[in-house]
């Protein structure tokens, strides 16, 4: 297992930190990688690597105490000091660029004194890793200071020095896990987190090709668990407590970061209070077979167990954030309730008596999952009730504008951004707050995103009925970017569209049989209040035309794209998500006047919910990120 630096010791000056265990166990690491590195070079220049190797295993800690410990260094000795700095300043900027740590603190007072709190614990959190940083670029400053290689410009800005990750834990004892999954107990529990922002971590894959579906056997074999080798953040998923098991080994335990920056932590209150996960997901698995890819449900132990193997093709982002997504979308689908692949926007109208309603606020709900739980009101009247999932979007860059890239500087986690296609980063969007309350829905719309639209015509059709609508919705029909499996331009259908697990394959098969009846049954229930709701005038159901890969579709002549407005094939992918922003703002506007008259005209306020469902690249983002642009609700 390649190794990963933890640090558990607190260290307050430069000596001390150089003492320290951590240290030489970086020290170690970062000389056997260089060495190894050394070792590959070409035959030509073996010579110079002969020496070089000669010099790095030579180097300890204690000739780094050494360099500190002059108070002037003799002239006689200064070369040697300098190639000493010279290669730990080398190893201060590896530590930054391509090693992954975590300084971690424990914290079992919050559990078991109540002496601490999560917000106290985060304020200390934060505190240890600006310390540490401080102290490395302390130490470093101090090094170069010594050896008279600190002359002019001094370059600190921006070379933060935290690690990856700094984690509060409690012991994993606390949690209550069923008793046939007590070695789990075992790994600590993140509790509150700072992670390092304004980095992108290479994976050994950069796109989802194997399906993570259900099993008929537990894919979780704790024979063989280490506890020391994992990392457990428990995130709350929807409704739902699921607790991440994280290897530590490189490839697997990058993970963690964009995990952190993606869903919420579950509440404290809820392992204080003894409550049990809903879920468990193991990512990096050394033990598991090729065919223990997928989920179980563990009727025994009423726990949904998921699990990915250790293999290079399944150590990319989207194997975490999507089987998780898919345990979530399991235990609602047992609920009673429909998971949506979408994005859910929730807009503020407000009313101006002579120019009209505006648009005041946009606040997601959701950025790539949601469901649906149908609830009685006071009035007794059954609705659709949207909650979502993340916090954070797993936001494919291709098709962002440089302005959006710029808001994400400073809150990102990036990840392949080499690779050309498909790089992603995963930045925070909504609050945890919105994305937990449940909001009535006013709209859902199926997102089109290869069928082009006459310019002058509407890019919705939001007066569909019940039954030809949530047809778009069953087909799920999509042109593909290229992203999984299916390649760039080619059409697919995904029943609706693909709530992890497929439900349905493009033959029209039915997937996890059991899992399939029940979706037919909520929709069935949604349906039905759904017609209700549309003939009251509540609810509109539809289509929206986001056109974004019309232009990479063969079906779709050239003749075709300039009767429609567009110049070449590059320019819809551009200019089509503006025109879908424009007509979905004066939708949204409609929807709150008739919200408005439905409420006899007395309100000065109110909240339009908007799901847009639909897989990858058909839109969703891009389109929320024009009307923000329109709406003039960021400052770029």
């Amino acid at each position: 297992m390649e190794q990963i630096l933890e640090i558990r010791e607190g260290c307050n000056t430069p000596e001390q930190l150089i003492k320290s265990l951590p240290f030489s166990r970086f020290l170690k690491n970062y000389k056997n990688e260089f060495i190894d590195n050394l070792d590959h070079r070409d035959q030509r220049h073996h010579n110079e690597a002969i020496h070089k190797v000669s010099f790095i295993k030579e180097v300890c800690a204690r000739d780094i105490l050494w360099v500190l410990g002059q108070d002037e260094v003799a002239d006689a000795d200064m070369e040697r000091a300098r190639n000493l700095v010279r290669f730990i300043d080398g190893a201060f900027h590896h530590f930054r660029s391509s090693s992954y740590s975590r300084l971690v603190r424990l914290q079992n007072d919050v559990v078991a004194t109540g002496l601490e709190t999560p917000d106290s614990v985060k304020d200390k959190v934060t505190e240890k890793a600006t310390s540490l940083s401080d102290l490395i670029l302390q130490t470093r400053r101090r090094l170069l200071r010594k050896v008279g290689m600190e002359h002019g410009v001094r370059r600190s800005h921006g070379l933060d020095a935290s690690p990856n990750v700094t984690a509060g834990e409690i012991s994993g004892h606390y949690f209550n896990l069923p008793a046939d999954y007590v070695p789990l107990s075992h790994v600590p529990l993140t509790i509150a987190a700072d992670i390092r922002t304004g980095v992108d971590y290479s994976t050994p894959s950069n796109k989802r090709a194997e399906p993570f579906y259900e099993l008929d056997h537990n894919p979780l074999n704790l024979i063989k668990f280490d506890a020391d080798e994992w990392v457990s953040v428990p995130l709350q998923v929807g409704a739902w407590m699921i607790v991440a098991y994280l290897h530590k080994s490189r490839g697997s335990v990058e993970m963690e970061p964009g995990l952190l920056n993606l869903f919420p932590f579950a509440e404290i209150a809820d392992i204080q209070q003894n409550r049990r996960p809903d879920g468990v997901f193991i990512f990096g698995d050394p033990n598991a077979d090729p065919d223990d890819l997928g989920y179980f449900w563990d009727e025994k132990n009423q726990l949904l167990v998921g699990l990915v193997p250790n293999r290079d093709e399944l150590k990319y982002f989207g194997y975490c954030k999507k089987p998780i997504l898919t345990l979530h979308n399991v235990l609602a689908i047992r609920k009673g309730e429909i998971p949506l692949h979408c994005g859910c926007t929730r807009y503020m109208v407000r009313f101006d008596e002579v120019e009209g309603p505006y648009i005041a606020e946009m606040l997601i709900k959701a950025d790539d999952m949601g469901r649906i739980s149908m609830q009685k009101g006071e009035d007794n009247q059954v609705r659709p009730i949207f909650y979502g999932t993340e916090t954070g979007a797993f936001a494919c860059l291709d098709g962002f504008s440089e302005q959006a890239k710029l808001l994400m500087v400073g809150r990102e986690v990036g990840y392949n951004k080499d690779t050309g296609s498909n790089a992603r980063q995963i930045v925070p969007v909504a609050d945890d707050i919105e994305v937990m309350h449940g909001d009535p829905l006013d709209a859902l719309l199926y997102m089109n995103n290869f069928e082009l639209v006459e310019q002058g015509a509407s890019t919705i059709d939001a007066s569909m009925g019940v039954d030809e609508a949530i047809e778009h919705f069953r087909l799920g029909e999509r042109v593909a970017a290229g992203s999984t499996h299916t390649h760039r331009g080619a059409k697919e259908s995904s029943y609706w569209a693909n709530p992890f697990p497929l439900l349905r394959d493009e033959a029209d098969t039915p997937l996890h049989p059991d899992l399939y009846k029940q979706f037919l049954d909520n929709e069935a229930i949604f349906m039905s209040v759904a017609k209700e709701l549309v003939e009251g005038g509540e609810l509109r159901l539809g289509v929206a035309f986001s056109q974004l890969m019309a232009g990479v579709y063969g079906e779709n002549s050239d003749d075709d794209l300039t009767r429609c407005g567009y110049h070449d094939r590059d320019e819809v992918e551009q200019l089509a998500p503006t025109r879908l922003a424009e007509d979905l703002i004066d939708l949204i506007k409609d929807l709150a006047l008739e919200k408005r008259e439905l409420a006899n005209g007395s309100r000065d306020e109110v909240s339009i919910t908007v799901a847009l469902v639909g897989d990858s690249r058909t839109g969703k983002s891009e389109t929320a990120e024009k009307m923000e642009g329109i709406l003039g609700l960021q400052l770029i």
